[in-house]
Parts: structure tokens; sequence; C-alpha cells
């Protein structure tokens, strides 16, 4: 399946339909090369490293924020990517393969300092009530199946008797890019904790670690030992979807559980600027002045999940309709039963020692 094929229903492969023939790809690691063939099939990649090796006039492809060589041909595109919203089962930082991925040409979607695709797609999209429908039909189905962008966590979790609100404050990777680009005041989990018990003296707070954390992939927050000082409780592996189903609130930084309770229409506090806030389906603390457009909870939807990302067949094959994509992600949980395979560990040893952690 072309990049340029069936528009209709690949909205994210029409943005790029004048994309030329051959793509220079800055930097990706190897694991990751195959799945850029599956994103842009038809085109020739050609992968990398150095300065020297870049064209004068062509289009560059590169992950995240990751910096770029100075001095860049002015005739060179750039378009970074990143994983997509809902993503697979099991951790990024673990190197399973994702099911979506994201390409963006001005920005990247966590980058609240300037413009991105997806935020000029909430500017301006206009849905017709079948898209409307559409959208509201993928919410549906994503909060009836209880999936999340990693889908990690099996261990219960019982919302406590005789609590009148309980607050889910979701921990994040203090050095992730999200942030850094995302996060203007308030950058660590435990000083976001200590704002939310601020002010809800006399809520029921639940704190959730990162799970990148939790399997030691990524560094502990600068004070992450001390939450029990803040919370009532800290919740490490119960299934994410399902603790949001029983909670009153979730505050957040940047973190896409803010996003992943907006779909189950929780009320959401954000202390940083994620990509969902600054459309009227937030409490903003800090709202991005870009963003003047009141949005409906199917009309993000629809921006975010529908025109955005590239949707990724497990086979490495071709692409999918985000409706395909989430009965993928759906019948890959349930093969998985929430069971952490036996040699994970063994292999996260190697990418402690391989990668390092940070």
């Amino acid at each position: 399946m072309s990049v340029s094929a069936l528009p209709e229903y690949f909205p994210a492969a029409a943005r790029f339909s004048d994309m030329p023939s051959v793509l220079y790809a800055w930097s990706f690691p190897r694991w990751k090369h195959p799945v850029l063939r599956q994103c842009f099939a038809g085109r020739k990649l050609v992968f990398v490293s150095r300065r020297e090796q870049l064209p004068a006039v062509g289009w560059l492809l590169s992950w995240g924020m990751m910096p770029l060589p100075e001095n860049l041909p002015s005739g060179l595109r750039v378009l970074r990517m990143e994983d997509g919203f809902l993503r697979s089962v099991g951790l990024g930082a673990d190197l399973v393969r994702p099911i979506s991925w994201v390409v963006d040409g001005q920005g990247i979607y966590y980058d609240a300092t300037r413009p991105s695709d997806l935020e000029t797609i909430l500017m301006n999209a206009v849905l017709n009530d079948a898209m409307r429908e559409r959208a509201r039909q993928l919410r549906l189905r994503i909060v009836a199946k209880g999936l999340t962008k990693y889908n990690v966590g099996n261990g219960a979790w019982q919302r406590p008797n005789g609590a009148k609100k309980v607050i889910l404050v979701p921990g994040q990777v203090e050095s992730d890019a999200s942030l850094a680009y995302g996060a203007p005041g308030e950058r660590t989990n435990m000083g976001l904790l200590r704002a939310v018990r601020a002010a809800n003296p006399d809520a029921w707070l639940v704190y959730k670690p990162h799970p990148d954390v939790l399997a030691r992939l990524r560094l502990a927050g600068s004070e992450d030992d001390e939450a029990n000082r803040w919370c009532d409780e800290v919740v490490a592996q119960a299934d994410m979807g399902a603790m949001l189903a029983a909670v009153d609130e979730v505050h957040v930084m940047t973190s896409l559980a803010g996003f992943e309770a907006l779909l189950r229409e929780k009320p959401v506090v954000c202390h940083g600027q994620p990509f969902y806030s600054g459309w009227g389906l937030t409490r903003d603390v800090l709202p991005v002045a870009r963003r003047q457009r009141r949005l409906t909870l199917d009309e993000l939807v629809a921006g975010v999940l529908m025109d955005y990302p590239l949707y990724l067949s497990r086979d490495g094959r071709h692409l999918l309709t985000p409706e395909d994509a989430l009965d993928t992600l759906a019948e890959w949980r349930r093969h998985s039963a929430g069971r952490t395979v036996w040699w994970r560990e063994g292999f996260r040893m190697v990418l402690r020692r391989v990668a390092g952690v940070r």
C-alpha cells in the first residue's frame, strides 16, 4: 500500500501525497528501519547518520525532537515522526513493534512552542455528520475495549469505599521531550502531586508511576520515592483503562492519560500544554494562546485518531484504518492476557546496559 493510496481511509498518508520517491532518514536505530519502510512503502529510504550524506534538496525524516545537523541545506524539508496514541501491547522502551506512528511536517504534537500538523488539523478541519459519527463510534469502541497507548498492567485496583472524590495523577518520565517542550511551568511528578494536593485537600489522590519507570528502562523522577507524602495511594501495575473508568478526575502535566480520560468523558486538568488542551475540553492552568477554536470531543477524536496517525499492520506489509487497528490491538491484548513474556526481563537487562537508562 503506497502512502498516497486511498486518501479517504488514510488521511495521514494523503497529507504527503507530493512526497518524492526517495526519502532520507536521519539516525534511525536499526530496529525502526522496517517500520519506517512500512510507513512509506513504494519509496526508497536512504538511512544517513552524517551531514555529508544529506542531499541539497529532498525530504528528511527524523525521530521526535532529535537534534539535526547544523546548517541544514535550505532545500531539505524535515518531517518528524513519533509513536502514535494507540501504540502497542507493550512499551516502546522495550522496542515492541508499534501499530501506529505519526508524521508531522511542521513540528510534532507534543511541542507546544510552535504549531504542528495536528494543531493545524484541529484548527481547520470541518467534519460532516458521517465523520462525526465515525469518530464517536471509534471512541466508544476504545472505551468499551479498555484500550490505551501501551495496554500494560493487569493488576486489580479498587476504588476506595466512601471516597467522595478520587483523583488520578499519572507520573511521567521527567526527562521526556513532552515536558521539555510542552510544560512551561511544572515539570516534576512530585511538584504536580503537591499542587494537586494543595488544591484538593480532601480528595483521595492516586499516583500511578509511568510504566517505563516501573520497568526500570527510564529514570524515576527526582523525588518519586516521596510520593506517599502527598497522595493517599501509589498504584503500580493496575490497568490504566480500568483505573480511568473508576476515578472522578485526572490531573496531568502532558501525559497521554489525560487524553485517554477525555475519551471516557472524565474531567481533566492540564498543568502543562498537551496537544488535547486549549480546545475547550480541559481545564487549563497554562492556556495555549494560539488555540482559540472550541471543539467537541468527537471533533478532537477525529483529528487525533483518524486524520493524524498512520496505522500499521503487525505483519509489516500495509497500512490499516483506525478501526482495523483497534481490532488488531484488542486481539493482541486478548492473546497476551496481560502477561509479560518470560524473556522480557532478560532483554531489559541488555537494554539497560546497551542503551542506558535516562
